[in-house]
């Protein structure tokens, strides 16, 4: 950054004053960090939050509330217990709590597999880079199940799960594919079953408060789940819920110290009030604001999935399950037309191969401003 660059090595010895010190580094921040609200913004599964969430969070910032001890956060604690109780039940979860984002999510679910009797991972290759991270950081062995053509775990190549945690996907990163959640229940009726199930739903896991619920539908059979709040909930990071079935469950990943009026639940001690604006952000939408913005997004991938696919100038991987489209262009070097791109496109690998992933994460997005970038690159490109 060019603006940084008149700076010192070493802290000032003199400070400019507060108003000066935010003028300048905000403008920093304005000038050169990533408009993820700009209509032709549509590259990664991170949205612009919620306009009272932003609000909310600065907010958070300003008292600084502690959900480590309830006499820091009487009214931030009551908050995260009140939406807690409101999205549980969409999942088939009754109890829970918020944290640093799905990856300390995973963390905590998988650690809880571990203390009922989990002794191994198993999930999808496709699966979020989180979930092997979690299996090394706990000490467990991680099994990777291939995938099939369409990027679901292929349930054909399960290993024997007795005694393992069977992590299912609810949106991959890559292509946005759906494991099969029935095999959750399917499990818990057979001998020799998995000790836990945990569905990874960081991204898609809002799907159940949508018209699209059916597309998660075995959710509700699993130990544990995971949601990025600041994905489709329209967070601010960072902002994370792990849930869980048996309200009892998270006793086993909870610490009681001397200095502490309550246990510590979770992989995290002191954290902030991510709960306040995930509140202000239900009550200012309600179920039906929300769900209209996630349904309004899927309808958008849906639209640009059918325009690659009737363009020849452009290969569609498959029709997205729960908004992200792959594609890559029929002549030409894929990575070329993903680096000319730029904020409309991301890249991911398949089978090896690069390909184009946008993700309808941005509900401010416009279809129109999306595709006369992709129109004018393949242009530019001699497609």
């Amino acid at each position: 950054m060019t603006e940084t660059s008149a700076l010192n090595d070493k802290i000032p010895a003199h400070g400019m004053g507060d108003a000066a010190a935010f003028d300048l580094v905000s403008g920093w921040v304005r000038a050169h960090s990533a408009q993820l609200g700009r209509p032709e913004a549509l590259a990664h599964m991170d949205p612009a939050p919620s306009a009272v969430a932003a609000r909310l969070a600065g907010l958070n910032a300003e008292f600084n509330q502690n959900l480590l001890h309830p006499d820091l956060s009487p009214f931030a604690g009551e908050a995260e217990r009140l939406v807690v109780k409101w999205l549980a039940p969409f999942f088939g979860m009754s109890a829970g709590h918020m944290c640093a984002g799905s990856t300390i999510a995973n963390l905590a679910a998988i650690w809880c597999a571990r203390e009922h009797g989990a002794t191994r991972v198993v999930a999808s290759a496709d699966a979020h880079v989180s979930v092997p991270k979690c299996a090394h950081i706990l000490g467990l062995p991680f099994e990777s199940v291939a995938v099939t053509a369409v990027g679901r775990m292929d349930i054909g190549l399960l290993p024997d799960l007795k005694d393992a945690v069977l992590v299912l996907t609810a949106g991959t990163t890559g292509r946005g594919v759906i494991d099969d959640l029935g095999l959750a229940g399917r499990q818990r009726r057979q001998d020799g079953g998995p000790a836990w199930v945990h569905v990874d739903a960081a991204w898609a896991g809002p799907l159940l408060l949508t018209k699209y619920a059916g597309r998660l539908a075995g959710t509700e059979h699993a130990d544990s789940v995971s949601v990025s709040a600041h994905k489709w909930l329209f967070q601010p990071k960072d902002s994370g819920l792990v849930l869980f079935k048996n309200p009892q469950a998270q006793q086993a990943i909870s610490f009681g110290s001397s200095y502490l009026a309550t246990p510590n639940v979770g992989v995290q001690g002191s954290r902030g009030a991510a709960g306040v604006a995930l509140l202000g952000t239900l009550l200012a939408w309600g179920l039906e604001g929300l769900a209209e913005r996630i349904e309004h997004l899927m309808i958008l991938s849906e639209h640009l999935a059918e325009r690659l696919a009737a363009d020849p100038r452009t290969e569609l991987k498959q029709m997205p399950e729960t908004g992200v489209v792959n594609w890559r262009p029929a002549n030409g070097n894929p990575e070329e037309i993903i680096a000319a791109l730029g904020p409309v496109a991301s890249r991911t690998d398949i089978a090896g191969e690069p390909w184009v992933r946008q993700v309808a994460a941005n509900m401010h997005a416009d279809l129109d401003a999306v595709w006369s970038r992709i129109d004018d690159v393949l242009t530019g490109h001699g497609g």
